[in-house]
């Protein structure tokens, strides 16, 4: 079994009105809110695939089904703590995260230090394990023309 395993998640939510708007596990004051089964926290939803995918565990979908009445409207803080026991229990741990996410707005920069302490919280790892990035696609494509938001992740998971 290897020692350190890396995994990649990507997810997508079409921004909607009528929603709040959660990114990071943090509310933002916006317009608009993402569309989705549980809170439809995009950038949670990609790290818990990076986590399950390091681990060889299937998607955050086969675990946690928008099917599946007990997630509607889930925080997805919850998603993730799950997420992280789920790897424990093939004896993995968080050894860091590596977290991008696509939006023309809301503005993150100021949001990032609360959304990667939050995350590390969740995670029971160090601030410094978890780095947020944000930005732009320049107004192209559907993140440009402000239709959703979109995030990328790259984990380390470490056997313990």
């Amino acid at each position: 079994m290897a020692r350190i395993r890396v995994g990649f998640g990507f997810d997508v939510h079409r921004l909607v009105e009528g929603r709040e708007l959660w990114l990071g596990g943090i509310r933002l004051e916006h317009e608009q809110g993402l569309l989705g089964h549980s809170d439809a926290d995009v950038l949670i939803h990609a790290l818990c695939d990076a986590l399950l995918g390091a681990a060889n565990m299937r998607d955050i979908g086969y675990h946690f089904p928008d099917t599946a009445e007990e997630y509607h409207n889930v925080d997805s803080k919850i998603l993730l703590a799950r997420t992280v026991e789920l790897i424990a229990g093939k004896g993995y741990s968080v050894g860091n995260a590596d977290i991008t996410v696509c939006a023309e707005r809301p503005k993150l920069k100021k949001h990032i230090p609360a959304m990667q302490e939050c995350l590390a919280r969740v995670m029971g790892v160090d601030e410094d394990c978890v780095s947020v990035k944000a930005t732009t696609t320049e107004k192209l494509g559907f993140t440009g023309r402000e239709e959703g938001i979109a995030a990328y992740a790259t984990v380390l998971i470490e056997h313990t």
